[in-house]
């Protein structure tokens, strides 16, 4: 009993010790009844799967055109990185940066980084820097806003509908995919159940 780790409690501070839940259970607070964590089965076999799934689709939407636009003729196609370098060239160096940052550069971060934390845990080994690598992530993942940008490329194609025949192209889809996916990469992921398979430093 001496040796079971300890855990407060987020609601009402009180110090308990931490007790083996069953598959899919959850504990309590014994004082104030709040919930302290859940025991989710399989989360880093499951969270794994997802992230693979978004990682690639992420490439798929960074290779193929988000949309085609036909006007009089002309067919205009238009890729995430392509979009960000022709802004670049058109003096919108700042509105180009945040583009590049926050439906590339962090989600593609945060993909990695998950990926680097879950794929030896699954195999119960320890990746070096485990601890600077989950640090990095969950200062990257605010700055992953790929959900903000289907959005607007979905309002942006409403209103271009009556302008031009707007084609949404594979990109698109892929990222909506990727949204899909890491949100249920969120929803899976256990941090308890990650550092219990990492195990202690060494």
């Amino acid at each position: 009993m001496a040796e079971q780790p300890l855990i407060a409690c987020h609601e009402c501070d009180l110090l308990q010790r931490e007790p083996h839940l069953p598959q899919g259970g959850v504990a309590r607070c014994r004082r104030c009844g709040a919930t302290l964590f859940h025991s989710h089965p399989q989360s880093t076999e499951r969270a794994l799967a997802c992230t693979l799934g978004a990682l690639l689709l992420f490439l798929v939407a960074n290779v193929f055109p988000i949309v085609s636009l036909k006007l009089s003729g002309d067919v205009v196609q238009a890729t995430l990185l392509g979009a960000a370098q022709v802004m670049y060239r058109d003096d919108m160096r700042l509105v180009a940066g945040l583009v590049l940052a926050t439906t590339f550069a962090a989600p593609l971060a945060q993909m990695l980084a998950m990926t680097y934390l879950l794929l030896p845990a699954c195999f119960r080994r320890r990746p070096p820097h485990a601890e600077l690598v989950f640090r990095t992530m969950t200062l990257v993942q605010p700055w992953g806003m790929v959900e903000v940008f289907v959005l607007g490329i979905l309002v942006s194609l409403v209103k271009l509908a009556h302008l031009a025949i707007v084609v949404p192209g594979i990109a698109l889809w892929s990222f909506a995919g990727v949204m899909m996916l890491m949100a249920a990469t969120a929803a899976a992921f256990d941090p308890r159940d990650l550092w219990t398979r990492l195990g202690p430093p060494r």
